[in-house]
């Protein structure tokens, strides 16, 4: 069978698309508390499972407002909730830890239809803005009970501005919030923990707000085995003749086109995907096109697509002076994400 090629796709993303997708993804489908195994040795991990099952039970599902396509196109006014306790949690911890599983098991948990609940990633949320407007976008969301925001960019100064006033607006309006968040540049410890930060940055926000600290490893390395080096052109080719659903694009094309593609329709770029080839991998030549790769790397993690390669392995992508630098910590998350990615797909090597 002929594979796929995400070069040759073009996607394009209407917005009522954009807020309908505001849900947890694929890879959290089926998270809950639950299934939420927190290490024996970081006692912050039990208490932050305890303090947001109360604070999922304390959002009782009253709707803010008429439904979602209604309050997408301006209709109906949304109904305050009086607060009671802080309107917000921020979870606070480096990456690996759990906190995209915590935080969208608080989704899932909390007691409101979907259409009234809202989980994306800080990305997405500025895209939202970007597709609708900041007014619709305030009256879009200001009916739900609880909007989900994953890896706050703290680094972004602009859209940190411009997303903490869209959340004061939401917080007048009775929506209860949840967040995680990156690190600002040059934090002592790789900055594993930005509370502080994240609370300054939100200016006014910060009183409406519970930090959870949660200690722990990176959980994709505990105990887990190295990932597979890189295989070669011929294995990788013929994985990807043989694989339904698989994509093959060399690396350096695939890097040209995510500089044609706009982060927000990456999603929509792998669509239908079962499976990632690439060849010739190698350094991403800029900053720019390594923030772009971070974006496409989260949304196939986040749809547990598996990544075979030839080339360098994924731990040489960026440089050291990247690595070390004000980005350092979604370059580091995005190594960890196509490690786990690349070692899901030793089973397809396997298979020919």
């Amino acid at each position: 069978m002929a594979p796929l090629s995400l070069c040759a796709r073009e996607p394009h993303v209407p917005a009522d698309r954009l807020v309908a997708e505001m849900v947890p993804p694929p890879r959290f489908d089926a998270v809950r508390f639950g299934t939420y195994i927190p290490d024996p040795n970081q006692p912050s991990q039990t208490e932050a499972v305890r303090v947001l099952e109360g604070f999922a039970a304390g959002l009782d599902g009253k709707p803010g407002g008429e439904s979602g396509r209604r309050r997408l196109f301006g209709f109906g006014k949304a109904q305050k909730k009086e607060p009671s306790g802080p309107r917000g949690v921020y979870l606070d911890g480096g990456y690996g830890v759990g906190k995209t599983h915590l935080l969208a098991s608080l989704w899932h948990a909390t007691p409101a239809e979907p259409a009234l609940k809202a989980f994306g990633t800080f990305v997405e949320l500025t895209n939202l803005v970007g597709a609708l407007g900041f007014q619709q976008t305030v009256k879009t969301l200001s009916g739900h009970r609880l909007l989900c925001i994953d890896e706050f960019e703290l680094d972004d100064p602009g859209d940190t501005v411009l997303v903490s006033t869209l959340l004061g607006k939401l917080v007048e309006a009775g929506v209860a919030l949840a967040a995680t968040s990156n690190t600002l540049p040059g934090k002592l410890g790789e900055g594993r923990f930005a509370a502080a930060d994240f609370l300054r940055e939100i200016q006014g926000l910060s009183a409406h707000f519970r930090a959870l600290r949660i200690d722990g490893e990176d959980y994709r390395h505990r105990g887990l085995p190295e990932a597979p080096p890189p295989y070669s052109d011929e294995v990788v080719t013929r994985v990807a003749h043989a694989t339904e659903g698989a994509s093959l694009d060399a690396f350096p094309d695939l890097l040209d086109h995510l500089a044609r593609v706009h982060p927000s329709r990456y999603g929509a770029l792998t669509d239908g995907i079962g499976a990632v080839c690439l060849t010739g991998v190698r350094p991403v030549p800029d900053q720019s096109t390594a923030l772009r790769l971070v974006v496409l790397a989260d949304r196939l993690y986040d749809r547990e697509v598996p990544v075979l390669a030839s080339g360098l392995p994924f731990d040489q992508l960026f440089s050291e002076e990247m690595l070390k630098g004000g980005y350092r910590k979604k370059y580091f998350r995005a190594i960890s994400r196509l490690t786990a990615l690349a070692r899901d797909a030793k089973r397809l090597a396997g298979t020919v």
